[in-house]
């Protein structure tokens, strides 16, 4: 294996953290702010790109950043090292309420296409890229952006769903429909496309967007039932106007609803 060979243990239900088990001169590589705890022995380093094999030398590790960039991620990766004699264990938490998902490699041909949001951390090995669209509707249309990230090698990696996530195995020429920003991953086999979902009243009324995601078999797809941009849009819509109040539980009741609601804030 080119990538380092590690052992893992996920826990919790909702919000979820994955403890990676590091045998002597063992690393894992993970997104900044993802650090959970580690033990005493391990070593911590910032590195640029994702400190695989392919980013040797003063230009890969650039190109490595520059990719990262292009994705919107951090300029930065945090690597973790085990220098000592005996196992020692580092963990990862995820970043809102979901799942994490964990990505063996090679058993997705060494290649495997994620939401630019989605990667949590991966053993040392993994190269972290980008993938572009080479279609130009889904580059336009595709909510997320024409740029997802790519997970290569062998090695184990590590991604996060948001809320409850379903996997899907579909079958040759199987077609599944997906809200753009439900996609969580899918393997270099699935075909993915974007697709208008016509009709007037859709298109003004359906409040669901204006495209679908049209994934298209064979291969595994991970769908997400709660993206990070919707649940964000909830809380910034209920959160409180400058100058104004909250928007409360209280319906047309106002003040007193949210007493009989428990709200006490005045």
């Amino acid at each position: 294996m080119t990538s380092h060979e590690i052992d893992y243990r996920i826990y919790g239900e909702e919000m979820q953290y994955v403890e990676i088990e590091l045998d002597p001169q063992e690393g894992v590589v993970a997104e900044a702010g993802s650090f959970m705890m580690m033990d005493d022995g391990i070593k911590m380093e910032t590195i640029f790109g994702d400190g695989s094999q392919n980013d040797t030398g003063f230009l890969g590790k650039i190109l490595g950043a520059g990719k990262r960039i292009l994705t919107g991620e951090s300029l930065f990766m945090t690597a973790f090292y085990n220098d000592l004699v005996g196992k020692r264990n580092v963990s990862f938490a995820s970043p809102y309420p979901g799942k994490i998902i964990p990505i063996d490699l090679s058993r997705f041909g060494g290649k495997f296409i994620c939401q630019k949001d989605a990667f949590l951390c991966a053993a040392k090995g993994v190269s972290v890229g980008i993938e572009f669209s080479k279609k130009l509707g889904r580059g336009l249309f595709g909510g997320e952006g024409f740029i997802m990230q790519k997970l290569e090698g062998d090695g184990m990696a590590f991604v996060h769903a948001g809320g409850t996530m379903a996997m899907k195995e579909l079958k040759a020429g199987e077609i599944l429909r997906v809200d753009t920003g439900c996609i969580v991953g899918f393997d270099q086999t699935v075909d993915y496309d974007i697709e208008f979902i016509g009709g007037i009243k859709n298109t003004v009324f359906g409040g669901e967007g204006l495209f679908f995601a049209k994934l298209q078999g064979p291969g595994t797809v991970y769908i997400q039932s709660l993206p990070f941009s919707r649940l964000a849009g909830r809380v910034l819509a209920s959160a409180p106007r400058a100058g104004g109040k909250s928007k409360g539980e209280g319906s047309v009741l106002g003040g007193l609803g949210d007493l009989l609601d428990g709200d006490n804030r005045f």
